[in-house]
Protein backbone atom coordinates (compact mmCIF):
# COMPACT_ATOMS: atom_id res chain seq x y z
CA UNK A 1 0.00 0.00 0.00
CA UNK A 2 2.09 3.44 -0.80
CA UNK A 3 2.25 6.30 1.92
CA UNK A 4 -0.49 9.07 1.44
CA UNK A 5 1.70 12.00 2.13
CA UNK A 6 0.34 15.86 2.97
CA UNK A 7 1.54 17.37 -0.57
CA UNK A 8 0.36 15.06 -3.31
CA UNK A 9 -3.75 16.08 -3.32
CA UNK A 10 -5.17 12.92 -5.01
CA UNK A 11 -2.48 10.00 -5.45
CA UNK A 12 -4.03 6.77 -5.65
CA UNK A 13 -7.53 8.05 -5.37
CA UNK A 14 -7.32 8.10 -1.23
CA UNK A 15 -5.97 11.30 -1.07
CA UNK A 16 -9.09 14.01 -1.09
CA UNK A 17 -8.61 17.43 -0.56
CA UNK A 18 -10.28 20.87 -1.26
CA UNK A 19 -11.16 19.84 -5.12
CA UNK A 20 -12.96 16.79 -4.63
CA UNK A 21 -14.50 18.00 -1.31
CA UNK A 22 -15.96 20.54 -3.40
CA UNK A 23 -17.34 17.93 -5.75
CA UNK A 24 -19.56 16.55 -2.90
CA UNK A 25 -19.76 18.84 0.05
CA UNK A 26 -19.95 22.16 -1.39
CA UNK A 27 -23.83 22.39 -2.24
CA UNK A 28 -24.15 25.16 1.05
CA UNK A 29 -27.80 26.79 1.33
CA UNK A 30 -28.18 30.08 -0.27
CA UNK A 31 -31.97 30.29 -0.66
CA UNK A 32 -34.59 30.99 2.49
CA UNK A 33 -37.72 30.88 0.86
CA UNK A 34 -37.64 34.72 0.01
CA UNK A 35 -36.00 36.26 -2.85
CA UNK A 36 -33.27 38.84 -2.50
CA UNK A 37 -35.84 40.92 -4.53
CA UNK A 38 -38.41 40.62 -2.12
CA UNK A 39 -36.04 40.99 0.72
CA UNK A 40 -34.90 45.17 -0.57
CA UNK A 41 -38.30 45.42 -1.00
CA UNK A 42 -39.42 44.78 2.31
CA UNK A 43 -36.36 47.03 3.38
CA UNK A 44 -37.44 50.28 1.74
CA UNK A 45 -41.00 49.95 2.86
CA UNK A 46 -39.43 49.94 6.35
CA UNK A 47 -36.83 52.59 5.41
CA UNK A 48 -39.53 55.09 3.65
CA UNK A 49 -41.87 54.84 6.79
CA UNK A 50 -38.75 55.19 9.48
CA UNK A 51 -36.99 58.24 7.65
CA UNK A 52 -40.54 60.00 7.36
CA UNK A 53 -41.65 59.13 11.05
CA UNK A 54 -38.23 60.48 12.32
CA UNK A 55 -38.56 63.51 10.93
CA UNK A 56 -41.66 64.12 12.82
CA UNK A 57 -40.33 62.89 16.07
CA UNK A 58 -37.63 65.44 15.88
CA UNK A 59 -39.81 67.90 15.38
CA UNK A 60 -42.40 67.36 18.51
CA UNK A 61 -39.63 66.12 20.35
CA UNK A 62 -38.02 69.87 20.40
CA UNK A 63 -41.84 71.38 20.15
CA UNK A 64 -42.27 68.97 23.77
CA UNK A 65 -38.85 69.36 25.03
CA UNK A 66 -39.07 65.60 25.55
CA UNK A 67 -35.95 63.72 25.94
CA UNK A 68 -37.58 60.53 25.29
CA UNK A 69 -39.00 61.32 22.10
CA UNK A 70 -35.69 62.73 20.76
CA UNK A 71 -33.91 59.53 22.27
CA UNK A 72 -36.73 57.70 20.08
CA UNK A 73 -36.08 59.82 16.97
CA UNK A 74 -32.18 58.94 17.32
CA UNK A 75 -32.98 54.96 18.09
CA UNK A 76 -35.12 55.50 14.63
CA UNK A 77 -31.65 57.06 13.18
CA UNK A 78 -30.03 53.87 14.23
CA UNK A 79 -32.79 52.30 12.58
CA UNK A 80 -32.59 53.73 9.49
CA UNK A 81 -29.21 53.56 9.21
CA UNK A 82 -29.05 50.06 9.80
CA UNK A 83 -32.06 49.31 6.86
CA UNK A 84 -29.52 50.87 4.97
CA UNK A 85 -26.44 49.13 5.64
CA UNK A 86 -28.51 46.12 5.22
CA UNK A 87 -30.16 47.25 1.30
CA UNK A 88 -26.29 48.10 0.66
CA UNK A 89 -24.26 44.76 2.12
CA UNK A 90 -27.13 42.75 0.09
CA UNK A 91 -25.44 44.41 -2.93
CA UNK A 92 -22.20 43.85 -2.25
CA UNK A 93 -22.59 40.28 -1.19
CA UNK A 94 -24.25 39.02 -3.88
CA UNK A 95 -21.10 39.89 -5.79
CA UNK A 96 -19.15 36.60 -7.31
CA UNK A 97 -15.93 35.82 -6.25
CA UNK A 98 -12.92 37.10 -7.65
CA UNK A 99 -9.70 37.90 -7.27
CA UNK A 100 -8.07 37.84 -3.89
CA UNK A 101 -11.63 37.40 -2.50
CA UNK A 102 -12.19 33.72 -3.14
CA UNK A 103 -15.59 33.69 -0.55
CA UNK A 104 -17.06 36.79 -2.63
CA UNK A 105 -17.81 39.97 -0.20
CA UNK A 106 -20.42 38.15 1.78
CA UNK A 107 -19.08 39.53 4.93
CA UNK A 108 -20.09 42.65 4.10
CA UNK A 109 -23.52 42.30 6.19
CA UNK A 110 -20.89 41.21 9.27
CA UNK A 111 -19.41 44.62 8.77
CA UNK A 112 -23.05 46.17 8.46
CA UNK A 113 -24.30 44.74 11.85
CA UNK A 114 -20.76 45.42 13.63
CA UNK A 115 -21.25 49.06 12.70
CA UNK A 116 -24.96 49.21 13.57
CA UNK A 117 -24.32 47.64 16.98
CA UNK A 118 -21.51 50.02 17.32
CA UNK A 119 -23.51 53.27 16.96
CA UNK A 120 -26.20 51.55 19.13
CA UNK A 121 -23.93 51.56 21.98
CA UNK A 122 -22.27 54.91 21.59
CA UNK A 123 -26.12 56.38 21.08
CA UNK A 124 -26.93 54.31 24.42
CA UNK A 125 -24.28 56.41 26.13
CA UNK A 126 -25.01 59.23 25.08
CA UNK A 127 -28.64 59.14 26.46
CA UNK A 128 -28.08 57.08 29.77
CA UNK A 129 -25.56 60.48 30.41
CA UNK A 130 -28.56 62.94 29.32
CA UNK A 131 -31.34 61.29 31.34
CA UNK A 132 -29.39 60.57 34.42
CA UNK A 133 -28.73 64.87 34.54
CA UNK A 134 -32.96 65.43 33.52
CA UNK A 135 -33.39 62.85 36.67
CA UNK A 136 -31.45 65.60 38.44
CA UNK A 137 -32.76 68.23 36.87
CA UNK A 138 -35.65 67.55 35.22
CA UNK A 139 -37.09 70.04 32.45
CA UNK A 140 -40.98 71.34 31.60
CA UNK A 141 -42.34 68.33 28.92
CA UNK A 142 -45.61 68.93 27.30
CA UNK A 143 -47.33 65.46 28.17
CA UNK A 144 -50.01 65.69 25.35
CA UNK A 145 -47.14 65.90 22.84
CA UNK A 146 -45.22 62.77 23.73
CA UNK A 147 -48.28 60.59 23.96
CA UNK A 148 -49.77 61.57 20.53
CA UNK A 149 -46.08 61.03 18.70
CA UNK A 150 -45.88 57.97 20.97
CA UNK A 151 -48.93 56.39 19.38
CA UNK A 152 -47.95 56.89 15.98
CA UNK A 153 -44.80 55.61 16.53
CA UNK A 154 -46.10 52.52 18.08
CA UNK A 155 -48.12 51.83 14.67
CA UNK A 156 -45.58 52.83 12.07
CA UNK A 157 -43.18 50.63 14.03
CA UNK A 158 -45.94 47.54 14.18
CA UNK A 159 -46.00 48.04 10.26
CA UNK A 160 -42.33 48.61 9.89
CA UNK A 161 -41.44 45.35 12.15
CA UNK A 162 -44.35 43.08 10.10
CA UNK A 163 -42.03 44.04 6.78
CA UNK A 164 -38.59 43.31 8.17
CA UNK A 165 -40.19 39.77 9.81
CA UNK A 166 -41.36 38.90 6.10
CA UNK A 167 -37.65 39.14 5.01
CA UNK A 168 -34.48 37.10 5.33
CA UNK A 169 -33.76 36.97 9.01
CA UNK A 170 -31.15 34.24 9.02
CA UNK A 171 -29.22 37.12 7.70
CA UNK A 172 -27.24 38.99 10.46
CA UNK A 173 -27.47 42.23 9.11
CA UNK A 174 -31.38 41.93 7.98
CA UNK A 175 -31.89 40.33 11.45
CA UNK A 176 -29.87 43.37 13.44
CA UNK A 177 -32.70 45.84 11.67
CA UNK A 178 -35.70 43.86 12.72
CA UNK A 179 -34.21 44.12 16.37
CA UNK A 180 -33.54 47.67 15.89
CA UNK A 181 -36.75 48.36 15.11
CA UNK A 182 -38.62 45.71 17.51
CA UNK A 183 -36.87 47.17 20.18
CA UNK A 184 -37.71 50.78 19.06
CA UNK A 185 -41.07 49.77 18.89
CA UNK A 186 -41.09 48.75 22.94
CA UNK A 187 -39.24 52.15 23.31
CA UNK A 188 -42.22 54.23 21.63
CA UNK A 189 -44.33 51.93 24.48
CA UNK A 190 -42.18 53.16 27.38
CA UNK A 191 -42.18 56.73 25.65
CA UNK A 192 -46.06 56.84 25.24
CA UNK A 193 -46.31 55.47 29.32
CA UNK A 194 -44.32 58.16 30.66
CA UNK A 195 -46.35 60.99 28.55
CA UNK A 196 -49.61 59.85 29.98
CA UNK A 197 -48.13 59.80 33.02
CA UNK A 198 -46.57 63.65 32.61
CA UNK A 199 -49.98 64.54 31.21
CA UNK A 200 -51.87 63.18 34.30
CA UNK A 201 -49.44 63.41 36.78
CA UNK A 202 -47.09 66.43 35.90
CA UNK A 203 -44.26 63.93 37.13
CA UNK A 204 -41.39 65.04 34.53
CA UNK A 205 -39.06 62.88 35.23
CA UNK A 206 -40.99 60.10 33.79
CA UNK A 207 -39.35 61.31 30.39
CA UNK A 208 -36.17 60.64 31.64
CA UNK A 209 -37.07 57.42 33.37
CA UNK A 210 -38.62 56.21 29.72
CA UNK A 211 -35.44 57.48 27.99
CA UNK A 212 -33.04 55.34 30.34
CA UNK A 213 -35.40 52.36 29.65
CA UNK A 214 -34.69 53.14 25.82
CA UNK A 215 -31.12 53.57 26.42
CA UNK A 216 -31.20 49.99 28.32
CA UNK A 217 -33.17 48.42 25.43
CA UNK A 218 -30.18 49.77 22.59
CA UNK A 219 -27.60 48.68 24.64
CA UNK A 220 -28.72 45.33 24.67
CA UNK A 221 -29.32 45.00 20.90
CA UNK A 222 -26.03 47.14 20.11
CA UNK A 223 -24.52 44.30 22.35
CA UNK A 224 -25.67 41.29 20.87
CA UNK A 225 -24.79 42.53 17.32
CA UNK A 226 -21.38 43.38 18.09
CA UNK A 227 -21.01 40.12 19.88
CA UNK A 228 -22.21 37.88 17.12
CA UNK A 229 -20.54 39.74 14.40
CA UNK A 230 -17.09 39.80 16.45
CA UNK A 231 -17.74 35.89 16.28
CA UNK A 232 -17.77 35.65 12.45
CA UNK A 233 -14.70 37.89 12.33
CA UNK A 234 -12.86 35.61 14.92
CA UNK A 235 -13.73 32.41 13.03
CA UNK A 236 -15.15 30.86 16.08
CA UNK A 237 -17.97 27.99 15.12
CA UNK A 238 -21.47 28.77 15.10
CA UNK A 239 -23.65 28.64 18.09
CA UNK A 240 -24.67 25.85 19.38
CA UNK A 241 -21.71 23.78 17.37
CA UNK A 242 -19.21 22.32 19.61
CA UNK A 243 -16.21 21.08 17.91
CA UNK A 244 -15.27 18.75 20.04
CA UNK A 245 -18.34 16.45 19.89
CA UNK A 246 -18.21 16.93 16.37
CA UNK A 247 -14.66 16.10 15.88
CA UNK A 248 -15.38 12.86 18.50
CA UNK A 249 -18.57 11.93 16.73
CA UNK A 250 -16.60 11.97 13.21
CA UNK A 251 -13.77 9.66 14.98
CA UNK A 252 -16.75 6.97 15.63
CA UNK A 253 -16.95 6.75 12.03
CA UNK A 254 -16.07 3.10 10.40
CA UNK A 255 -12.77 2.69 9.60
CA UNK A 256 -11.94 6.26 11.10
CA UNK A 257 -8.56 6.04 13.02
CA UNK A 258 -7.76 9.87 13.61
CA UNK A 259 -9.86 13.29 13.14
CA UNK A 260 -7.49 16.23 13.20
CA UNK A 261 -7.21 20.15 11.89
CA UNK A 262 -10.72 20.11 12.35
CA UNK A 263 -12.14 23.84 11.72
CA UNK A 264 -15.69 25.14 11.67
CA UNK A 265 -16.42 28.31 11.12
CA UNK A 266 -18.48 30.63 9.46
CA UNK A 267 -18.63 33.08 5.98
CA UNK A 268 -20.75 34.79 6.91
CA UNK A 269 -24.45 34.30 8.98
CA UNK A 270 -26.22 31.26 8.18
CA UNK A 271 -23.27 29.99 6.20
CA UNK A 272 -21.48 27.46 7.74
CA UNK A 273 -18.34 25.93 6.54
CA UNK A 274 -15.98 23.18 7.59
CA UNK A 275 -12.26 21.67 6.99
CA UNK A 276 -10.94 18.40 8.47
CA UNK A 277 -8.31 15.96 7.94
CA UNK A 278 -9.18 12.19 8.48
CA UNK A 279 -7.19 9.04 8.81
CA UNK A 280 -8.43 5.77 8.13
CA UNK A 281 -7.41 2.55 8.75
CA UNK A 282 -5.16 0.65 5.94
CA UNK A 283 -7.35 -0.96 3.47
CA UNK A 284 -10.27 1.30 4.20
CA UNK A 285 -12.12 3.08 0.88
CA UNK A 286 -11.36 6.68 1.96
CA UNK A 287 -14.25 7.52 -0.68
CA UNK A 288 -16.65 5.37 1.42
CA UNK A 289 -15.36 7.27 5.02
CA UNK A 290 -15.25 10.76 2.92
CA UNK A 291 -18.54 10.20 1.91
CA UNK A 292 -20.03 9.11 5.12
CA UNK A 293 -18.32 12.18 7.14
CA UNK A 294 -19.97 14.45 5.09
CA UNK A 295 -23.33 13.21 5.21
CA UNK A 296 -23.11 13.41 8.98
CA UNK A 297 -22.35 16.78 8.87
CA UNK A 298 -24.85 17.72 6.53
CA UNK A 299 -27.43 15.64 8.18
CA UNK A 300 -26.97 15.96 11.47
CA UNK A 301 -24.93 19.62 11.76
CA UNK A 302 -26.53 21.59 8.79
CA UNK A 303 -22.94 22.07 7.56
CA UNK A 304 -23.14 22.00 3.91
CA UNK A 305 -19.43 23.54 3.02
CA UNK A 306 -17.47 20.93 3.35
CA UNK A 307 -13.49 20.44 3.09
CA UNK A 308 -12.26 16.78 3.64
CA UNK A 309 -8.62 15.44 3.14
CA UNK A 310 -8.66 12.08 4.24
CA UNK A 311 -5.68 9.54 4.19
CA UNK A 312 -5.05 5.94 4.96
CA UNK A 313 -3.23 6.26 8.27
CA UNK A 314 1.03 6.35 8.43
CA UNK A 315 2.39 2.94 10.28
CA UNK A 316 3.34 5.11 13.13
CA UNK A 317 -0.25 5.91 14.66
CA UNK A 318 -1.19 2.06 15.04
CA UNK A 319 1.63 2.22 17.87
CA UNK A 320 0.95 1.62 21.20
CA UNK A 321 1.15 4.76 23.55
CA UNK A 322 1.88 8.71 22.37
CA UNK A 323 2.70 8.92 19.14
CA UNK A 324 3.94 11.55 16.83
CA UNK A 325 1.15 13.71 15.26
CA UNK A 326 0.73 12.85 11.81
CA UNK A 327 1.01 17.18 10.76
CA UNK A 328 4.41 18.75 11.65
CA UNK A 329 1.97 22.16 12.89
CA UNK A 330 -1.60 20.36 13.63
CA UNK A 331 -4.30 23.04 14.80
CA UNK A 332 -6.32 21.89 17.84
CA UNK A 333 -6.47 18.33 19.63
CA UNK A 334 -6.49 15.30 17.33
CA UNK A 335 -9.95 13.05 17.84
CA UNK A 336 -8.92 9.20 17.76
CA UNK A 337 -11.03 6.43 17.53
CA UNK A 338 -12.16 4.54 21.12
CA UNK A 339 -11.12 0.95 20.90
CA UNK A 340 -12.84 -1.07 18.95
CA UNK A 341 -13.82 -4.73 20.21
CA UNK A 342 -11.60 -7.68 17.99
CA UNK A 343 -13.70 -9.43 15.41
CA UNK A 344 -14.76 -12.88 16.43
CA UNK A 345 -13.60 -16.27 14.30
Amino acid sequence: MAEHGHADGHSDGHRHGHADGHNAGHRHRHGHGVSAEADRRYLTGALALIAGFMAVEVVAGLIARSLALISDAGHMLTDAIAVVFALIAMRIAARPPQGGFTYGLKRAEIISAQVNGITLLLLAACFVFEGVRRLVAPPDVEGLYVVVTGLAGIAVNLAATWLLSRADRSSLNVEGAYQHILNDLFAFVATTVAGAAIWFTGWTRADAIAALVTASLMFKAGWGLVRDAGRVFMEAAPVGMSPAEIGARTATLEHVVEVHDLHIWEVTSGYAALSAHILVAHGADCHTVRQAAERMFRDTYGIEHITLQVDHVPPGLLTIGDAAPHCAAPHGPAHRSPPRPEPRH
